[in-house]
């Protein structure tokens, strides 16, 4: 099922709780994605606990947060205290992904893990049966408005391979540089959820920018299983 996830690092700081509001309601966003970032896993600070708790409180659609930190294994349960429907750690920072991913499940959110674009998936396999989802990069995070990599879309392909070579019910996002232009070649090569920024939120009517995202994307999904 394909999920829109807009990405609140596109929204104006200022007017949070409207610009969530923007997305809501029927055939509206499925998640809100929180991009926190520490200044020091990333080159970029944006927000933290206290804008989290105040925008689950603020927002019915629920909040799905992208750890780009260091030292997520003692941050990412606090997240979940805070108000974070699903939990998205990077391999690259954590200590103890699978002791993580349980922890955060434990306190009743989704655990996901999420890659840089130079890190293979490979390596994880193993790992994939104790996430909910697992984030491709399709941009060096850090910074909203990139232009998408294409070639991170052999690995979007490699990881839905993975994915169903091992029969989980575990969802793909791809996060980074997604629009009307390149949405439907990550929905081809196996993504089912979609981090859109500028996308929407640098539109005029944001719920229609995610009802069209949502439609291009269901459409290259069934075009993609006829092949």
């Amino acid at each position: 099922m394909v999920q829109i996830n807009p990405s609140i690092l596109s929204a104006d700081f200022a007017r949070l709780a409207q610009d969530a509001e923007r997305v809501a309601g029927q055939d509206g966003a499925d998640w809100l994605h929180v991009d926190v970032m520490d200044n020091h896993f990333v080159p970029n600070l944006t927000i933290g606990l206290p804008v989290v708790e105040s925008l689950s409180r603020a927002t019915a659609t629920p909040l799905d947060c992208h750890l780009m930190i260091e030292e997520p294994d003692r941050w990412a349960p606090q997240y979940v205290e805070a108000g974070a429907g699903s939990v998205t750690f990077h391999a690259e920072a954590a200590a103890a992904p699978v002791r993580l991913a349980r922890e955060i499940k434990a306190k009743g959110a989704r655990a996901a893990m999420a890659l840089k674009p130079a890190t293979p998936i490979e390596p994880y396999e193993d790992l994939l049966p104790e996430l909910d989802m697992l984030l491709v990069m399709t941009v060096e995070p850090g910074f909203g408005g990139q232009a998408f990599l294409d070639i991170m879309l052999p690995k979007i392909r490699r990881t839905r391979q993975l994915i169903e070579k091992h029969g989980l019910e575990m969802w793909l996002q791809v996060d980074g540089g997604v629009s009307a232009e390149t949405i439907e070649r990550c929905a081809e090569a196996g993504a089912d959820v979609f981090v859109a920024g500028n996308a929407v939120y640098g539109t005029d009517d944001p719920a229609a920018a995610v009802r069209m995202l949502r439609q291009q994307a269901e459409e290259a999904g069934v075009r993609a299983c006829r092949h």
